[in-house]
């Protein structure tokens, strides 16, 4: 990732000037403790199967990512070119954390791993996901996940 001071100074203060955008509820629940949740992975790191089609840019759609993936058919489609991806590819679990979920769940830290998990492109405005959230939400209460490590790239 590129840090503040190294981007241009236009798309820098750009950066800056973001609005972040707000949304008209906020829901919360309680949920049932950790040790019985069904965990699923949500990145916005761009990341698909190897074969998958890439994301484009602006899209607010989501890749499918099997858990028992192995570490080589992952791809990262990322299309900033601020974007880093020297860690990702020395350790997937840096931006797709499969392997520490699945120690979790061993050690009974968490409930169980989701058998799906889902990769967004992180430089979309996030209004542009709200309906690809809305259609996952239902697919993943399918799969019975009750929680969601999200790791926003």
């Amino acid at each position: 990732m590129a840090r503040l001071d190294d981007i241009d100074p236009h798309m820098r203060q750009d950066l800056i000037e973001l609005e972040c955008p707000r949304f008209e509820s906020q829901p919360w629940v309680e949920g049932a403790p950790l040790a019985e949740r069904r965990v699923a992975i949500i990145s916005t790191a761009g990341l698909q199967r190897r074969g998958d089609r890439p994301f484009a840019w602006d899209a607010g759609d989501y890749r499918i990512i099997l858990g028992d993936s192995a570490g080589d058919e992952l791809v990262m489609s990322h299309i900033s070119t601020n974007f880093d991806r020297s860690a990702f590819q020395q350790d997937m679990n840096v931006a797709f954390p499969i392997d520490r979920l699945n120690e979790l769940a061993t050690e009974g830290t968490i409930g169980s791993v989701a058998r799906f998990h889902y990769s967004f492109m992180g430089a979309t405005a996030p209004q542009e996901m709200e309906a690809a959230t809305r259609h996952l939400a239902g697919l993943m209460k399918d799969d019975d996940v009750d929680a969601v490590l999200l790791l926003p790239i």
